[in-house]
């Protein structure tokens, strides 16, 4: 079982490359394909028949996403061939082409298929789909994505739909498919200015990510109302799942801020609406993150003995990114203001 994994694990990351280092779309389509049937093996897991829905729901998916990739791909070939000088043609089937990969990455308002799948996914496939997967579709895009009404349409759905949609959910994984949609926004937004600082936002949020999953994996919690009693004996891993939380969403003075803040700084002159829009959906955001560690903190059910193992002690990767967290805003301020 191990060893399976591994090696899907690995082609997984080949694709990516592959995808992410090719020079033709032919190449970069190729790679997206080992990607995705290197993924689906992973999602398979034992007593788990969720898992075989999502796994089947997400080829589907990505299968569509691919098929109008590809037919995009045969277009602009046809064009070249054909030394065609319609720009509004080749503007449409660049269109067709991001929206595919908004598709493949759940991106408002393509997102319909992502809370529903990463709701029938373990944690650490969850936190692979919310991150991994979403390199090689985001590198493309920086690449072919031009300052446009549509970019604009996107930043702004993806950050409502991202933050608004979390409002009423109970599930955490549907909570953290919803963050991970707004999230996309603002790594979206970047695209406007600077290519480079999407790379250290994505960074950034997938430390976040991982501390905050890795944590909920650990006493395998799913559900909010599962905070009141599986994380509520130890106050260790009550303020890490804090500042992680406060952290992503984007928080000062914790380090989720600090991409942030290069965002508003560099857009703030040109696309002050939008940048406005975004700062108020993620204050929503920041309430369900709230919501999130006050269930697990504030409400203590000590009266009531549960069957947890009291000497769980936290692991050394989630005390790094919660000191990482805590520290990263005021270590990234000072490098910057050194260089």
């Amino acid at each position: 079982m191990y060893l399976y994994k591994m090696i899907f694990l690995s082609t997984l990351m080949m694709g990516t490359m592959i995808s992410v280092s090719s020079i033709t779309w032919l190449g970069t389509w190729m790679g997206l394909e080992i990607n995705l049937l290197s993924f689906i093996p992973l999602m398979k897991e034992k007593n788990n028949s969720y898992a075989s829905e999502s796994s089947m729901k997400y080829f589907l998916v990505q299968a569509l996403a691919s098929a109008v990739f590809f037919f995009s791909i045969i277009m602009i070939s046809g064009m070249n061939f054909m030394n065609s000088e319609i720009y509004m043609i080749s503007d449409l089937i660049l269109m067709i082409i991001n929206s595919s990969l908004l598709l493949k990455m759940g991106a408002a308002p393509f997102h319909f298929w992502f809370p529903e799948i990463i709701e029938g996914m373990s944690w650490i496939n969850s936190l692979i789909l919310m991150t991994w997967q979403k390199i090689a579709p985001m590198m493309i895009l920086s690449y072919s994505l031009k300052s446009s009404n549509f970019i604009l349409m996107i930043i702004i759905m993806c950050s409502i739909i991202g933050s608004i949609g979390g409002l009423n959910q109970t599930s955490l994984r549907k909570i953290m498919a919803f963050s991970s949609i707004n999230h996309i926004g603002w790594m979206i937004s970047s695209f406007l200015s600077n290519e480079m600082i999407w790379m250290i936002y994505f960074l950034i949020y997938s430390s976040i990510s991982a501390a905050i999953i890795l944590l909920l994996n650990s006493f395998n919690v799913f559900y909010l109302s599962q905070m009141f009693t599986l994380m509520s004996k130890n106050i260790l891993i009550k303020f890490s799942m804090l500042l992680n939380l406060l952290s992503l969403g984007g928080l000062p003075p914790f380090l989720g801020f600090f991409p942030k803040w290069m965002i508003i700084q560099q857009l703030s002159n040109k696309y002050s609406l939008v940048i406005l829009i975004m700062i108020l959906a993620t204050l929503i955001t920041l309430f369900f993150y709230m919501r999130i560690a006050y269930t697990s903190i504030i409400i203590n059910h000590n009266q009531m003995n549960f069957n947890i193992d009291q000497n769980i002690k936290m692991s050394s990767i989630n005390l790094m990114f919660t000191f990482i967290s805590l520290t990263g805003l005021t270590i990234c301020t000072l490098m910057f203001n050194l260089y």
